[in-house]
């Protein structure tokens, strides 16, 4: 089973940062600090150890041959006057093996010892550890002034020294360095808490501006404290707010003209389209009389005039909605019927199949609600084939009732690249086409008054092919328009 990632904020982040290269800090100081302690410590015996040795052995007459109780008690005085520790003095001289203690010799001195010790007319020294215990061996020819330097005799003495109690000064060392660690650590986590402080403030400071700033308040910005690199980094934020404000607010007002511009001119169309429209209807009426030519250009004329009413009326109702003008009469209404009704006054009847169970009442805008009707059904009769269906049913959504109205054609479906733009205002599937019988608001135009009533409407493809749209709306009275998107 995979185990889910532990994430860390960057709080946490900062502050391990920080005690890490604090411990890192300290174990290098603390190894670096223990053996430069450690060889000052050993180095400084061993150095008084072999100096002590050499004059001691020097001072000492030393008259060859010497049998073996000359040499124990050569070896005895020697070890007496031992520094800085006592010594066990041991003696080789030919076969003879001799020693101030009871032992004649010891394993603690090495082959490599005694070979260093008769190759070298000052002797030799060697640190050895021997069961965990640290030993100081120091190896030292005895030889005989005779003017020249001094000849060896072949007399060779060795003294073993414990080294316990410098190694314990080392232990002691290391265990304060030890016990020192963690409470060195508790106090470098307030500083670390105090950066991390310092660098998160203006990260949170800057969060919270940007949720600002998501939520529409442009206005938001910074305080900027001292001049580092965050203070800059709050310096620019704020200077990116001003620049989004101020093309946010020109983008307000020239959207703005824009709405005002299309429905100045859409009132300022309705009066010359009218009569324009009753021109046509009385030159429809004669066009049989008409001569061919001059017949033809009348019904285009009436026709064109047609679709120019409809743009105007559909560019006046989408300002509307755009500026928030838009009001909403509910009224109960069997839906059933409110659906025949509406395609009934189109003339569609014969060319819409209907299920539509009766005994359904919701609460809606009948005005509005024939619109949806009706541009949904108009789309698809012009884009998708015949017969175009029409169903209705409720459904239960959590703790509210919906009411769901479908309209599915015949047609080829929805092309996947067009489907996230059906609703679009004078979106065209096919950029060639630049004439269609539709203003290009119908489906825009359904899509709010769907909002204002509260509810979602959809675009898909049918599960047996053709254009689907599904429309829910709340079967009771909304207590604020939705703005949910399709």
């Amino acid at each position: 089973m995979r185990l889910p990632a532990v994430r860390f904020g960057l709080r946490t982040r900062l502050v391990g940062a920080f005690l890490l290269v604090a411990a890192i800090s300290a174990a290098t100081t603390a190894t670096l600090t223990y053996r430069e302690a450690r060889s000052a410590i050993l180095k400084q015996a061993q150095d008084t150890a072999v100096d002590q040795f050499r004059d001691r052995i020097g001072a000492q007459a030393v008259t060859l041959p010497m049998d073996e109780e000359q040499l124990r008690r050569a070896c005895r005085s020697l070890a007496r006057e031992g520094k800085p520790h006592p010594w066990t003095v041991f003696a080789e001289y030919g076969t003879l093996r001799v020693s101030s203690s009871d032992r004649p010799t010891s394993d603690i001195i090495t082959p490599a010892l005694r070979a260093a010790a008769r190759g070298s007319a000052h002797g030799s020294f060697q640190r050895v550890v021997k069961d965990g215990v640290p030993w100081l061996t120091v190896g030292m020819p005895a030889l005989i002034d005779r003017g020249d330097g001094g000849q060896p005799t072949g007399l060779v003495l060795y003294a073993v020294m414990r080294l316990s109690t410098e190694e314990a000064n080392v232990e002691a060392m290391v265990t304060a360095a030890r016990d020192g660690a963690l409470p060195a650590l508790l106090i470098a986590l307030v500083p670390a808490l105090l950066a991390a402080r310092s660098v998160l403030r203006p990260v949170r400071d800057l969060r919270r501006a940007a949720a600002g700033i998501g939520r529409g308040e442009l206005d938001t910005r910074i305080e900027v404290r001292g001049s580092d690199e965050l203070a800059g980094l709050a310096r620019t934020f704020n200077d990116s707010s001003t620049k989004l404000q101020e093309s946010v607010a020109e983008l307000r007002r020239a959207e703005a003209r824009a709405r005002r511009f299309a429905s100045d001119v859409s009132h300022e169309l309705r009066t010359p389209l009218a009569g324009m429209l009753a021109v046509t209807e009385v030159l429809d009426e004669d066009a049989a009389q008409l001569n061919p030519d001059t017949a033809t250009a009348v019904r285009l004329i009436s026709t064109e005039t047609d679709k120019l009413a409809t743009l105007v009326e559909d560019l006046m109702e989408i300002s509307r909605f755009d500026a928030k003008a838009a009001d909403l009469h509910l009224d109960e209404v069997d839906v059933a019927e409110a659906i025949r009704k509406t395609v009934e006054n189109r003339h569609w009847r014969d060319r819409i199949r209907l299920e539509l169970p009766g005994g359904i009442r919701a609460m809606l805008d009948p005005r509005r609600f024939d619109i949806i009707v009706a541009n949904l059904v108009g789309n698809a009769l012009r884009h998708g084939a015949e017969p175009v269906t029409v169903r209705l049913r409720t459904e239960r959504r959590g703790a509210t009732d919906r009411l769901v109205t479908e309209v599915l054609d015949s047609g080829p479906g929805i092309d996947p690249a067009v489907l996230p733009h059906v609703f679009d205002r004078f979106y065209k599937a096919d950029a060639a086409r630049t004439r269609s019988a539709g203003s290009g608001l119908g489906l825009a135009i359904t899509l709010e008054n769907v909002r204002l009533h509260g509810g979602t409407v959809h675009a898909a493809d049918g599960p047996g092919g053709g254009a689907l749209f599904t429309v829910e709306l709340p079967l009771e009275r909304p207590s604020e328009p939705s703005l949910e998107a399709p």
